[in-house]
């Protein structure tokens, strides 16, 4: 089929590829479903649901290197795969029933697939690419999986002298959805940022003053005592400890705040075999800058029909 395109006079790219990228993205994220546990030397509390914990504005930024090997199984079909690692950074601002920011910063390994179909309409040609990966920071029991679906549609500017070279200029939208149960770990020491570490007893005050103005006798206070006495106040004593070497069990449902964002792109096609490209992503919670190298190549066997 590949032949047969290029008979009839259509460029198509050369069927297997390489691709090397590095992704920045922040973007806003909801939390709800809170839970929380503590493992101590003389302490062991499994994840208990504690539903009157409220959050502000919590943000993910992330940077990742990947690996994209990928093939055109058909001029309209190219199926690959994504292998990478990088770093994230979860800042969560808590704001009752006391306030207080955490910043957590981890590594993460990325591995996943994808498929993306293309054609064109005249002068214009539009892609659908759909991948699914499940990214590992270190300090989760299990990987999150991530769907993310682009949509994109553009226009190739051929140089004419040199018809193998090309600057290709699109726009379009990325939906990013994550599965949304979260569980794992992480001391107490490394869950808190130093500012707030070397002020602890304002925090552990602030909880104190919430703690004792609840009403026993009213029923929604009763129950927040029942699971502060169990959950919370084990972790603020551990907080007034002065090593924080305890660890918080958590669990809860993430997602981000905003599924789609718009994106705008280019590519300077060397030749046939070297692209460069560049896209990034706005109008909306999420912003992201993606740079990204391309090899392609034929393969064995393969007469190249031009």
């Amino acid at each position: 089929m590949g032949a047969g395109a290029y008979k009839k006079g259509f460029d198509i790219p050369y069927p297997l590829g390489v691709m090397a990228n590095v992704i920045w993205m922040r973007q806003s994220i909801t939390i709800d479903n809170m839970q929380l546990g503590l493992k101590s030397k003389n302490q062991d509390i499994p994840l208990t649901g504690v539903d009157f914990i409220e959050f502000g504005q919590n943000t993910n930024t992330s940077v990742s290197y990947n690996f994209r090997p990928d093939i055109w199984v058909l001029p309209f079909l190219n199926v690959y795969g994504l292998f990478g690692a990088g770093n994230t950074s979860t800042e969560v601002n808590l704001v009752a029933p006391i306030q207080l920011k955490s910043v957590v910063e981890q590594s993460l390994r990325t591995t996943g697939f994808g498929v993306m179909g293309a054609g064109g309409i005249g002068p214009i040609w539009i892609s659908v690419d759909a991948n699914f990966t499940w990214n590992k920071p270190e300090l989760l029991d299990e990987a999150t999986k991530v769907n993310v679906l682009g949509v994109r549609m553009g226009h190739s500017f051929v140089f004419k002298k040199q018809p193998d070279r090309n600057i290709n200029v699109w726009v379009g939208g990325m939906r990013v959805h994550m599965a949304s149960e979260t569980k794992g770990q992480i001391k107490i020491s490394d869950a808190i940022s130093q500012n707030v570490w070397d002020s602890k007893d304002k925090l552990v005050s602030d909880y104190y003053e919430w703690y004792n103005g609840l009403n026993p006798n009213n029923p929604v206070d009763r129950k927040k005592i029942e699971v502060a006495d169990n959950t919370l106040t084990p972790i603020v004593e551990k907080i007034d400890e002065a090593n924080g070497d305890a660890i918080i069990r958590y669990g809860m449902d993430k997602q981000t705040k905003q599924l789609w964002n718009m994106a705008l792109g280019a590519q300077f096609q060397l030749n046939k075999a070297w692209q460069l490209r560049s896209e990034v992503g706005f109008i909306g919670d999420r912003k992201s800058v993606l740079v990204s190298l391309n090899y392609r190549f034929l393969g064995p066997k393969t007469k190249e029909f031009r």
